[in-house]
């Protein structure tokens, strides 16, 4: 059994086909994902239409992350203030209007956890950010972490949301992050991932970081238009996908605290461009 452990797309396209390229040469047989497909990169429909063939070849399963939900709230009308042109939101304005109702589909039809089995060896439990939260971080040397832990019925849990790469142990069991494939944190920009492999009645679990080119989708956030439509937030982008440093969260952080700082009150999404060209401008040197 050869597990491909996949998280944090995000749109990606040219890191994942580097990721299933290797995967599959290393005698993947099943793929794991464990949510936000697209969202932040251009041509969404490239990611969407990759993993609707490769579930055509291979036995794959597949998780409901934040983003998917975003996605979903939006279509219900249960998310308002979106808009091109804006940084702040830009992004999810594109992303939303490039999905088809198929994926919206998809999306719906999406568990936020499930336990899986396989012959012989140990239970695990696939999620997005937490068992019980698919928004929750589990961190090292986190005691919610290790609640979380105690509580669950798996001795594994596989699950993504921080973009970082990593492992916890606590009481025997373990939180296995493969890191973000599309916009990975702390690893200069390479796409990361996870190869889990069934031997002896255990798991083996091995970290992956692969280069590959950054440039090609640095280049499509311009001609896809997508930086028209989420300006500064592209910026960000751009700096993560070559860098892997200073994420999206802390540039909005210093564009709120620009915003409140000029006009005394500042409300997510309603952010000035103007203070987010304040906080890129400090931030991204």
């Amino acid at each position: 059994m050869n597990i491909a452990v996949l998280s944090d797309i995000h749109g990606n396209y040219v890191a994942l086909q580097a990721v299933i390229d290797y995967a599959i040469n290393q005698g993947a047989d099943t793929f794991v994902f464990l949510g936000d497909y697209v969202g932040e990169l251009a041509y969404p429909q490239k990611t969407m239409e990759m993993l609707y063939s490769l579930r055509e070849k291979y036995k794959c399963f597949f998780i409901r992350g934040n983003k998917e939900d975003y996605w979903l709230k939006y279509k219900a009308k249960g998310e308002r203030g979106w808009k091109e042109f804006n940084s702040t939101t830009g992004a999810l304005y594109y992303t939303y209007h490039n999905l088809k109702p198929r994926d919206l589909d998809f999306f719906m039809s999406l568990s936020y956890k499930e336990e899986i089995e396989f012959d012989g060896l140990p239970q695990i439990t696939i999620c997005h950010g937490s068992p019980q939260k698919v928004n929750e971080k589990l961190l090292p040397d986190s005691e919610n972490t290790f609640v979380v832990m105690d509580n669950n019925v798996s001795d594994y849990i596989l699950c993504g949301h921080t973009h970082v790469q990593g492992k916890i142990e606590h009481n025997g069991k373990k939180v296995l992050n493969p890191g973000a494939v599309g916009i990975s944190h702390h690893c200069k920009g390479k796409a990361q991932f996870m190869m889990l492999r069934g031997a002896s009645e255990t798991w083996v679990y091995e970290f992956v970081s692969l280069e590959y080119d950054t440039e090609k989708v640095i280049l499509d956030l311009y001609s896809s238009g997508l930086s028209e439509k989420a300006p500064y937030w592209c910026k960000v982008s751009e700096n993560l996908l070559r860098t892997g440093e200073i994420a999206h969260g802390e540039v909005l952080e210093r564009a709120m605290t620009l915003c409140k700082k000029k006009y005394g009150e500042c409300s997510w999404p309603n952010i000035p461009e103007e203070c987010w060209q304040g906080a890129v401008s400090e931030m991204l040197r």
